[in-house]
């Protein structure tokens, strides 16, 4: 029985790095497109990279070191994303402060639609495996 507790941790785990790396990917890819949405602070290519580069962050880490801390910070990458790129898609939000206005109305290219199934995918992932890596047994 242990051992299909790790299959199932192991294979969840997979499951988000990929959903993570793909998100990375596809913002990498994308973020020179937006070079010239931006404020005196930021740019939106800005943005997409360092959002790429957390994520990617987040992979690692739970990777290495697969805890249920490690699992929530994927998650909260995760859904983050997922939030952005939706509200982004149908919402015109506007500047908020120094970050620029990122409204997109098309869910063109294909990364982008792409990726934000990537990130709900990751997410849940991420959330159940929060919940089966607390119910674990402890040894002492």
């Amino acid at each position: 029985m242990h051992s299909r507790t790790t299959v199932v941790r192991w294979s969840l785990i997979g499951v988000v790095v990929a959903g993570l790396v793909l998100d990375a990917i596809v913002h990498y890819d994308l973020a020179s497109a937006f070079k010239n949405n931006k404020t005196s602070f930021i740019s939106q290519t800005d943005i997409f990279r360092i959002q790429a580069t957390v994520a990617l962050v987040a992979a690692l880490a739970l990777l290495v070191r697969p805890r249920r801390y490690t699992a929530a910070f994927a998650f909260l990458v995760a859904a983050s994303a997922a939030v952005a790129v939706v509200v982004y898609r149908y919402v015109d939000v506007g500047r908020i402060g120094a970050l620029p206005n990122m409204y997109d109305p098309y869910w063109a290219p294909v990364g982008k639609w792409l990726s934000a199934i990537a990130e709900v995918i990751a997410a849940l992932a991420a959330a159940v495996l929060i919940v089966v890596s607390g119910s674990r047994p402890r040894t002492e």
